[in-house]
Formats: C-alpha cells, sequence, structure tokens
C-alpha cells in the first residue's frame, strides 16, 4: 500500500505552533494545489547530511511550500529557511496527487529527488523502491513508471526547465499573504 502524504502535514509532531494556507491555482504554467507551512516553533531543528553537506530542513521560522500538480507523477516540496532562502527542493514521484477533506495529498512512490541550491542533484530512496516491488507492495508497472518519471524530472532539472522551481518563489509569495 502506498503511503498518503497530506501538504499541510497534521500529524508532524515536530512542529509546535504552525500557520498554513493552501489554494488552487491555475495559470499557463502551472495548474494544482498548493500549499504553504511555516513552522513558527518546532520542538529541535532536523537535518539531513548528503553527502559531506549537512542541511537543517526544519527550524524554528522555516517554511515549506508543497506544489501538488493536477495530472502529474510528482509533486515538489520547497523548503525556505527563517530568511526566505531555499533550503532544497524535494521532489516525490508518486502515483497520483488529490485533494479530500484533509487536503491536498499525494500518494508517494518511494522514489525522490532532491535538488540543493548547488545545482547538485541526488536520487534518494531508490532502494525502497527496490524493496517495494520485491515485497509486492508496488507492481512492475509502477516501478516502471516511478523511474519513467524520475529520468524526465531529472533531465529537465538539469537542462533548468523544470518550472515549478522557478514557481515555487512565485507560490510562496502569494500564500504568504493568505495567512
Amino acid at each position: 500500500m502506498l503511503k498518503r502524504k497530506y501538504g499541510k502535514r497534521p500529524d508532524w509532531q515536530r512542529i509546535i505552533t504552525r500557520k498554513s494556507a493552501s489554494s488552487f491555482e491555475e495559470t499557463d504554467t502551472f495548474r494544482g494545489d498548493v500549499t504553504l507551512l511555516h513552522a513558527v516553533k518546532v520542538t529541535a531543528p532536523a537535518f539531513f547530511t548528503y553527502g559531506e553537506q549537512e542541511v537543517c530542513i526544519i527550524d524554528d521560522g522555516y517554511t515549506w511550500l508543497q506544489q501538488f500538480p493536477a495530472d502529474a507523477n510528482h509533486s515538489v516540496t520547497t523548503m525556505f529557511d527563517e530568511d526566505g532562502n531555499v533550503v532544497q527542493w524535494y521532489i516525490d514521484i508518486c502515483l497520483t496527487n488529490g485533494k479530500d477533506e484533509h487536503g491536498p495529498w499525494m500518494d508517494d512512490l518511494f522514489l525522490d529527488l532532491i535538488l540543493l541550491p548547488t545545482g547538485e542533484l541526488i536520487v534518494k530512496d531508490a532502494e525502497e523502491l527496490e524493496e517495494a516491488l520485491a515485497g509486492n507492495v508496488i507492481d512492475q508497472q509502477l516501478y516502471d513508471l516511478a523511474w519513467k518519471e524520475a529520468e524526465k524530472l531529472k533531465a529537465l532539472i538539469e537542462k533548468e526547465r523544470f518550472e515549478l522551481i522557478q514557481l515555487s518563489y512565485h507560490h510562496k509569495k502569494k500564500l504568504e499573504k493568505l495567512m
């Protein structure tokens, strides 16, 4: 069974005080839901290490923007520090994006891409995708879909043509006005 992840992350206990906003956008460059989660106060910061680089992904004042494009097999979470600088773009490869009474969500297909502000692109959780296939959590068709989507996005990112990266700043500013 795939994990359903919600943009407002209601079960995330690390965030003590939060503000959030969401909207549906329909423009020439994007159609889908967008959520903004502002972590006013957290229990403790969280860090990830990529090679030699340690990255703080959440702390007091950090903001996470999540874009759920309609009819796409990915969703993008842009993590901003307390000064509004991008910490990373986290791209979840997913089966589908949707929305229900709890807000926008995506059904995670395990494989992820991480783009750092330096331009470094990291493929993450390939082993989880392999385990999901071996354990019959997903079938060969979903496995192939995940890799095809990841390769397509990698090519767009390398050519600087993945529009959600540029749109993250615009979407953040727009949703901040709704908080």
